[in-house]
């Protein structure tokens, strides 16, 4: 006892009991530790999405492993041109799914769209496939940017692959997105080109700083199991519509009261 005594009073330690057992661990070192890093702030998964809400089930189903194309866009309205590029994807980049995210408003545009219900309920009339889901996510999740609705997907979703899927007048313009590099670092990314938007979207600023990470040929049927940076750009034959003529036209209609 007196040894102990003397010992700890100068800074000494009793020997440790045989075996190594019943002694207490050593103390942390008290110089030259790292402080964690603060992580990135991100927008806190809504009570009514986890796991074991009731409100969650109402989200699209998808396992683990799977591959998922999102379509994002304010659909006003949708056209057969949304439904031909997301049957393209779902055959050319190998999809198991595409869930359609029609967003309760752009970002970049000063105009507001028709009521999302009124837009959900048209685009499901319109796009009626067993692997193509859509949904309002994106009211759900309150994240008004592409950035912040892939990183609570991906949490909300884990193990789950997602893939975001684009038009080639969106490529040509993704530097202007809010974090577009996240994105771009995020998922893969599919670009399916309509015609005469196909040079202006290769010289791209984002087709010019990720150009090492471009698929082509066979390797774009293999883009949902890439990892991040990875794109695609798939040339097809599209429907040449668009939302803008069909609102124009007036064929949408100016009353959306459903």
């Amino acid at each position: 006892r007196v040894f102990f005594f003397f010992s700890s009073f100068f800074g000494g330690c009793p020997p440790r009991p045989a075996g190594g057992g019943g002694g207490r661990p050593p103390p942390p070192p008290r110089f030259g530790a790292q402080k964690p890093r603060n992580p990135r702030k991100t927008l806190p998964i809504p009570k009514s999405l986890r796991y074991n809400s009731p409100m969650r089930h109402r989200f699209p189903y998808a396992t683990k492993g799977q591959i998922i194309g999102l379509l994002g866009g304010s659909f006003d309205p949708p056209h057969e041109g949304h439904a031909h590029i997301t049957r393209e994807a779902l055959k050319r980049f190998g999809l198991d799914q595409v869930w359609w995210l029609v967003s309760p408003g752009n970002p970049l545009k000063t105009h507001g769209p028709a009521p999302l219900s009124h837009r959900i309920k048209a685009a499901r009339a319109l796009m009626d496939h067993p692997k193509v889901s859509v949904t309002d996510i994106e009211a759900h999740l309150g994240s008004p940017y592409t950035a912040e609705t892939l990183d609570q997907l991906q949490r909300i979703y884990p193990g789950v692959r997602f893939v975001w899927l684009m038009g080639a007048d969106n490529l040509a313009q993704l530097h202007r997105w809010q974090d577009w590099r996240m994105i771009m670092n995020r998922v893969p990314i599919g670009v399916i080109a309509r015609a005469g938007q196909r040079l202006g979207a290769r010289r791209s600023v984002a087709a010019r700083t990720y150009r090492r990470y471009r698929l082509k040929g066979p390797k774009i049927r293999l883009l949902g199991q890439r990892p991040a940076p990875a794109w695609a750009y798939l040339n097809v034959p599209l429907v040449n519509l668009s939302s803008t003529e069909i609102r124009e036209s007036g064929d949408w209609g100016e009353n959306h009261n459903d």
